[in-house]
């Protein structure tokens, strides 16, 4: 493989370092799909190349710096996800001078480039006014509805992320004694959270509606 073949150090970086060595999460993945999708667009633009005939050569410190501007100020995204396209970049230029050393430079100074400072909101919560209104709004004489009603309860009551939410099988729910619910959430990493006994009376009346 040659160094300045940059759609195999792409297609390595993805099929070896990402899911065989790092056995990198489907979310990682994708969000690392779209960086690159992105970067290669504007690189092919800049240089006038179609993505096949890029080279390392091409994606520069200069060239990485000037995508950043353009997905803050042309696409409208926030300097957090600014960020997060950077650390997708900084990820393979650490692959692509651990591949090849005689890249050590070039890659050095894109893995130099700061991240940019932002303001971090602080977190709120829902009043119980709030939470009252939202559990009222699913119409529960539908089962579209009581089926709404029924996660709206659950994540209120685990504050399961939608993505751990949506994941959620019968077998990781444990009524009775001490029930909880179980999920392999955010970094792969395995929780139990304990429900109220309302919570788990509902739930497990609508898991025995659904396989009625």
């Amino acid at each position: 493989m040659k160094a300045t073949n940059f759609p195999a150090l792409i297609q390595y970086f993805f099929t070896d370092r990402l899911c065989t060595q790092m056995e990198a999460s489907p979310h990682t993945i994708a969000g690392y799909r779209d960086t690159f999708r992105l970067l290669v667009r504007y690189a092919g633009s800049r240089h006038g190349k179609p993505p096949t005939k890029l080279t390392i050569d091409d994606i520069d410190a200069d060239l990485v710096a000037d995508f950043l501007t353009h997905v803050e100020s042309a696409r409208g995204n926030t300097a957090r996800t600014r960020n997060t396209r950077l650390a997708a970049i900084r990820s393979f230029f650490r692959y692509v001078a651990m591949a090849d050393p005689t890249w050590l430079l070039h890659c050095q100074r894109i893995l130099s480039m700061p991240s940019k400072r932002y303001v971090k909101r602080s977190v709120t919560f829902l009043d119980a006014e709030e939470i009252a209104a939202l559990l009222a709004a699913p119409d529960r004489t539908t089962w579209v509805g009581r089926r709404d009603h029924a996660l709206l309860l659950l994540a209120l009551q685990t504050g399961l992320r939608a993505s751990e939410l949506i994941s959620l099988r019968c077998r990781d729910i444990v009524f009775g004694a001490g029930a909880h619910i179980r999920c392999v959430g955010k970094g792969r990493k395995e929780r139990s959270t304990p429900l109220r006994r309302d919570t788990a009376k509902l739930i497990q009346a609508w898991i025995g509606c659904v396989f009625r």
